[in-house]
């Protein structure tokens, strides 16, 4: 028989420094009162009887951190698996997102969007599943946002047989599993993911980098395949994220709709600035483009990463000048999970202050995903809060080294 928990104390945490990240200024000797998973004060002068204090000591208190482009279901502490994907079932993959949610919660990061299984499952959502498994505390992990599988036409760019060119039928898949033609199949597609649990759902609108389909940013579905896609999302009250990185195809997807670009590595001044009027969101994954592995990929695409890339970047550049809304975003595994860090420094470098390369990771990713409840330290929202060593607004690469990590009032690294 379960014996009814204990109601945590108060916990008063005290530290050197607190950012309030709208003002952009910190809250000297700055402490936050937490109770149960909420905020209750920011710099209490009377605290309950039973309080705990927890003294930090010199380190800065953060809102919990947020990456809105990871699939933790892939890759592990570095870029890769040591097993072959015919090795990985469905029960693998999930065993081993779990460890990569644990990673990934004790780097800061307390919230994440998982933008799409493009693997082979039967039709299981593992996300779904994961974030179901950290909810209900059985495994330690983020708040994840799960998208289930990846919508994406045959031969698409996050067709999973494209990225080792398989032979003609050694991996069936299948609607349910994302590979959708036409406006029948991609409602029926959307419709599956939404049944069984995304909250939000991927596309894939153009080709990409790392997979054999021709050249980087071709448009993949037509207009009207993309438009079905988010009617379908839109009236069910979720969002649409779309892989996107040529021109066209990202001019493609904002007259569809799309809530959120990922990547949008070739976007003109043009489209940027549409974007920037529309306040559509960029999710950049600048990071991967001078930090991804490419030593094992072959020739062909390595020849269009150094093509695309260098491009990639002076585009985040200008997007940042032109004041599109970016979110952060690491496309994790493309970088190792865990090392979400980089992507906020990668964005200081592209032309961010660290002030807004932190927004991009709390206050804008929650207007990201409509969280409310998240990404500031404030009285009324949920106790996700990062203390990290020094000072991240003179040197952002201080979130690299994340002293004490709480999400909904619990500790998870100490």
């Amino acid at each position: 028989m379960d014996r009814p928990r204990t109601p945590s104390p108060p916990v008063l945490l005290r530290a050197a420094r607190l950012l309030d990240i709208e003002k952009g200024e910190y809250v000297t000797e700055g402490s936050v009162l937490v109770e149960g998973e909420r905020i209750t004060a920011i710099g209490a002068d009377s605290l309950p009887d039973n309080t705990v204090v927890r003294d930090l000591g010199d380190v800065t208190l953060l809102p919990g951190l947020m990456d809105m482009e990871v699939d933790l279901v892939l890759g592990g502490a570095d870029h890769r698996s040591p097993l072959i994907p015919v090795q990985e079932d469905p029960a693998v993959r999930t065993l081993r997102a779990a460890a990569n949610a644990r990673r990934t919660l004790r780097s800061g990061f307390t919230t994440v969007r998982n933008l799409g299984l493009f693997v082979q499952t039967g039709g299981l959502l593992l996300d779904v599943a994961l974030k179901k498994a950290i909810d209900l505390g059985w495994v330690e992990g983020p708040r994840i946002v799960p998208a289930g599988h990846a919508i994406t036409p045959t031969g698409g760019h996050l067709d999973p047989t494209m990225f080792q060119a398989l032979a003609p039928h050694v991996m069936p898949l299948t609607v349910e599993e994302g590979i959708a033609n036409g406006v029948d199949e991609v409602r029926k597609a959307v419709r599956y993911q939404l049944k069984y649990g995304a909250r939000v759902i991927k596309v894939c609108a153009s080709n990409g980098v790392m997979s054999h389909t021709g050249p980087a940013g071709a448009q993949q579905y037509s207009d009207e395949e993309l438009r079905a896609i988010v009617d379908e999302a839109h009236r069910a009250g979720v969002k649409v994220a779309a892989h996107c990185m040529g021109d066209r195809a990202i001019r493609a997807a904002l007259d569809a709709g799309i809530d959120c670009i990922e990547h949008g590595f070739l976007a003109s001044d043009e489209t940027l600035d549409l974007m920037a009027a529309r306040g559509t969101f960029l999710v950049a994954t600048t990071c991967l483009t001078e930090a991804m592995d490419l030593t094992h990929a072959a020739p062909e695409l390595q020849a269009k990463a150094a093509e695309v890339f260098p491009l990639a970047r002076a585009t985040t550049s200008r997007a940042i000048a032109r004041g599109v809304r970016v979110a952060l975003g690491t496309d994790a595994p493309a970088i190792p999970h865990g090392r979400g860090s980089k992507e906020l420094i990668a964005l200081v470098d592209r032309g961010m202050t660290p002030l807004q390369a932190l927004r991009a990771a709390t206050v804008v990713a929650a207007d990201l995903i409509d969280a409310g409840d998240r990404g500031r330290l404030e009285p009324g929202l949920l106790a996700d809060i990062v203390a990290v060593a020094g000072d991240p607004l003179s040197d952002i690469a201080v979130t690299g080294d994340v002293r004490f990590v709480m999400k909904g009032g619990q500790v998870y690294r100490d």
